[in-house]
């Protein structure tokens, strides 16, 4: 079947091949990369110990209760590690289902409130988007609060729009009511507190009062309390000082408090959506500008969109505690007004747009080799790992300076549709490239290469020790936890209600481990170099395991 080039959104045929395309790509790039620490161990590590130890209420780290966020990841990681057994991929098989989940939501939702060409180019413009793509291939938070909020956001637009009728609109709303639930699972409080500011704002500068009264409020609460309720209620019967440190210390205080060594400018977003927004930097302030352009109508959804991407940006902006994971629920809106100025850009927009990409790929194929013959590194395997990274920055710099180039050739002979389509194809296979290349580092940083010398030491009744630090990675891989001494860190609530879970100082670990040596008991520590020149100095009896530039493992015996 012959499909006309400009009318690229009316084949289904082509439809169903790139969204069948982008899934398979997003689920097998998953398991390629070492879970990198923190958070991706961390996260890993906490569904592993839900799932082997049955307990789906009392979120645990290192079998140390650890409150700071609500379960939803936790559960969905168990639940895949339940159905497809430990590894990578299963870990992160929950945000790559979000990350899609996300794309899916955006394109319908452009295409039911803005028309079939926006829709296209909304699938589009997410799927390639650095930011959306990468937080898709990482277990954290971030992709599972952002899809959350996706289906909230696109579920409001959908129901709220003129043509809605009255059972589509309840259905849709109770789906939103039903994301917030799940975002609040999903992050906390943020998750019901972002999109209630937006309602506001949108219905004061829109002067829509009357869309109060299509939220289907009542039904809507009674979904939002039966899904996001239970959990906060068990947790709290279970364990009575949750409630204080989750919603006080967790909200309140991190949102206004420093001292989380996560503070920022107030521009530090607006820095982040250059390389996040890549490769549609050349469009994004057009996009923004035209968004406050008012529609016909009585509601007004491009001016929602533009009040979500404002609104976030701002309130992560003023909170103390910056991470660039923060800036991810307002992708999918950028997104939408993304596609709404694509489907009626000029020429000469488009023709911006794929030069940028062009300038993007040429400035790494020429600066890349230049940076990489300047690198240098604190030890001999950071080093290797960097120059193992530069073929696959090299190869993004291709796809960007290729794909800008036929873009633009497609933008001089009209071709609008297969404009933005490869413009999105060269952003997609150029993130892929610059996540792959990072695997060599992910190694690095998670200490895998030492987990033979590392087993070959270990029994099941072997006492295995951190000493000062907390590797969030190795121990999933090791798949055990161990025992903490000297550190606290994003254990001191935890620690608090269990001291008997850590040894709190150096002391009586070197007078344990001298005792167990002395006694021919296999004690195994991991420590940093710095902390192992201290116990030397000492005596303390010592066998180096295995080291690296990071960590070092020792033995008493």
């Amino acid at each position: 079947m012959k499909i006309n080039v400009n009318e690229l959104h009316s084949s289904r045929v082509l439809m169903w091949s790139l969204l069948g395309i982008f899934i398979v790509v997003t689920l097998y790039a998953l398991g390629i990369r070492t879970l990198v620490p923190p958070d991706e161990g961390r996260y890993a590590e906490m569904a592993r110990e839900m799932f082997v130890t049955g307990d789906w209420i009392t979120t645990r780290l290192n079998g140390i209760k650890y409150f700071e966020k609500p379960p939803l990841q936790t559960w969905m990681n168990a639940l895949s590690f339940a159905a497809f057994g430990l590894g990578e991929w299963q870990a992160r098989l929950w945000t790559g289902l979000c990350g899609i989940i996300g794309v899916c939501m955006t394109a319908y939702a452009g295409k039911k409130v803005f028309g079939p060409r926006v829709g296209l180019y909304a699938g589009l413009v997410l799927a390639s988007s650095l930011f959306w793509l990468a937080s898709g291939q990482i277990n954290s938070l971030d992709m599972s609060l952002s899809a959350m909020m996706t289906i909230v956001l696109t579920s409001l637009l959908i129901a709220q729009r003129d043509e809605a009728g009255p059972a589509e609109r309840r259905n849709w709303m109770l789906l939103c009511w039903a994301g917030m639930a799940l975002a609040v699972l999903a992050k906390g409080l943020i998750g019901i507190v972002l999109p209630g500011a937006v309602l506001v704002l949108y219905s004061l500068f829109a002067r829509d009062w009357r869309i109060w009264t299509r939220l289907h409020l009542i039904k809507g609460l009674l979904v939002f309390f039966a899904i996001a309720t239970p959990w906060f209620v068990l947790v709290a019967l279970r364990n009575p000082e949750q409630p204080h440190f989750f919603f006080i210390h967790e909200h309140f205080q991190r949102f206004l408090m420093k001292g989380h060594k996560r503070e920022g400018a107030w521009y530090y977003f607006l820095v982040l959506l250059i390389p996040g927004i890549m490769p549609w930097l050349g469009v994004l302030p057009q996009s923004i500008a035209a968004a406050f352009k008012r529609q016909e109508g009585t509601f007004q959804p491009r001016l929602m969109v533009l009040i979500w991407v404002l609104f976030i940006t701002f309130f992560f902006s003023y909170s103390t505690s910056k991470l660039p994971g923060y800036i991810v629920p307002v992708f999918p809106a950028l997104a939408l007004l993304i596609a709404l100025f694509l489907e009626s850009a000029s020429r000469r927009q488009r023709m911006l747009a794929a030069g940028l990409l062009c300038v993007l790929g040429a400035a790494i194929l020429i600066g890349g080799p230049i940076a990489f013959g300047k690198a240098s590194a604190r030890d001999p395997a950071e080093l290797i790992a960097l120059k193992g990274y530069q073929p696959w920055l090299m190869a993004a710099g291709f796809f960007a300076l290729a794909g800008g180039g036929l873009a633009l050739l497609h933008a001089r002979q009209l071709r609008r549709d297969m404009t933005i389509l490869t413009i999105a194809g060269a952003g997609f296979l150029a993130t892929h490239c610059i996540l792959a290349g990072s695997e060599l580092y992910g190694q690095n940083r998670a200490g895998t290469d030492l987990l033979p010398q590392i087993q070959a030491e270990l029994k099941p009744d072997t006492k295995l020790y951190s000493v000062g630090i907390y590797e969030q990675s190795l121990t999933y891989y090791l798949q055990r936890t161990v025992i903490l001494v000297d550190y606290w860190d994003e254990f001191t609530f935890g620690l608090k209600q269990q001291p008997e879970l850590s040894i709190p100082t150096i002391e009586p670990f070197i007078e344990q481990w001298t005792r167990d040596a002395a006694a021919g008991v296999h004690d195994v520590a991991i420590i940093s170099l710095d902390r192992y020149k201290q116990l030397q100095q000492r005596g303390v009896p010592m066998r180096v395991v295995a080291q690296d530039a990071r960590r070092m493992v020792i033995s008493n015996q």
